[in-house]
């Protein structure tokens, strides 16, 4: 692939954001200044990388120049340096790629983040609350926001379900991979006689919807409301805080009782039931993806097995593309999700690189 004119475009195009930052009254429109200025810092990330490429495959050059001269201690030395060289090209290659991608529309989204206890009773739950602190941690390494809409705890600790929101740069692009079935292989804490037990948990990622993209008559909806089932003493017995909206054409029900304010609860779950009807339509126009591409971006349906945490071995594996790591305690512990994800988008990026040049 030609990267030359792609970059001069991107170049003519950071000088029109740099103009348009500089007139003060952007900022009298938030969400556009925001939407510029991530824009801008994406398209000042590519031509530092543009550079550092260009840079690599000089000095690869000049290496190979040396490595094939007379003077066989300095040809030694660069045949040595030719490794380490290469996949620091093929590295800064990778991103290059990957930036100059058409862009999903999704990758800047904030996201729902949905959590369900499946197969395995207390211990699924359990598995579920793991998932819940894995995602917390993750977010937390990338400076994103992470708020509990909504959840449903058990008595041990865990979740039956769990509904989060996460707000940050490029959330969506990074989480969209988490969607299906996750399993987990270890003994629980409620097992006597040290018997390793499979239990599911479901996750789904919803990107943010707006008002704009999705919308909703009042006379599709059927609003409840009801007494809050979870902890909270007298509050909860006395106080109907709880709210479950009903969208009629679809049979979609959400249920919101974590604030003690029935406007907020009603005003989360009109935000859920938002997101779901825009997941609805994004997973319609996912069949025109390729069977890889949907394979790896999921499609938030709660069939598909995507990954496995095996305990015992130490070992997370992900099934979608083979990856297999034998640090899953550290994963888990510290949300260090990085090397996973990575390996994703580089799958999905060469298969759209391979749909782009078919």
């Amino acid at each position: 692939m030609e990267y030359g004119s792609l970059i001069e475009r991107r170049r003519e195009r950071f000088a029109e954001l740099e103009q348009q930052i500089e007139d003060p009254s952007l900022f009298e429109d938030q969400e556009r200044a925001r939407d510029i200025l991530r824009e801008h810092s994406r398209i000042r990330e590519l031509l530092g990388d543009w550079e550092l490429l260009q840079e690599a495959e000089r000095q690869m050059s000049e290496n190979e120049q040396l490595a094939a001269g007379e003077d066989e201690e300095i040809a030694e030395m660069a045949r040595a340096e030719a490794e380490g060289l290469k996949e620091r090209r093929e590295a800064l290659l990778e991103k290059v790629q990957y930036a100059l991608l058409p862009r999903d529309q999704l990758e800047d989204r904030d996201a729902l983040l949905e959590i369900r206890a499946g197969t395995g009773g207390d211990e699924a739950s359990l598995f579920a609350a793991d998932l819940l602190g894995m995602y917390q941690r993750y977010a937390e390494r990338r400076g994103w926001g992470f708020e509990v809409l909504d959840a449903s705890p058990t008595d041990l600790g865990g979740f039956r379900e769990v509904t989060v929101r996460v707000t940050g740069e490029e959330v969506f692009r990074f989480l969209k991979y988490e969607s299906g079935v996750h399993r987990v292989q270890r003994v629980p804490v409620t097992e006597t006689q040290g018997r390793i037990h499979t239990s599911t948990a479901t996750v789904a990622v919803l990107p943010e919807a707006q008002e704009v993209d999705v919308q909703i008559r009042p006379e599709d909806l059927r609003i409840e409301t009801c007494r809050s089932g979870g902890a909270g003493g007298q509050h909860v017995n006395r106080t109907e805080s709880a709210v479950q909206i009903f969208h009629l054409p679809t049979g979609i029900m959400v249920r919101c009782e974590q604030e003690r304010s029935q406007i907020k609860n009603r005003e989360t779950g009109m935000r859920i039931l938002r997101a779901k009807l825009f997941e609805m339509e994004q997973r319609n126009a996912q069949q025109s993806y390729s069977a890889l591409r949907r394979s790896l971006i999921g499609s938030g349906g709660r069939e598909e097995k995507i990954r496995t945490y095996n305990f015992p071995q130490n070992r997370l594996t992900d099934h979608r593309i083979a990856y297999t790591s034998y640090n899953l305690d550290n994963v888990v512990a510290t949300g260090d999700l990085d090397d996973i994800i990575v390996h994703m988008q580089h799958a999905e990026m060469r298969e759209r690189i391979n749909e782009l040049e078919a």
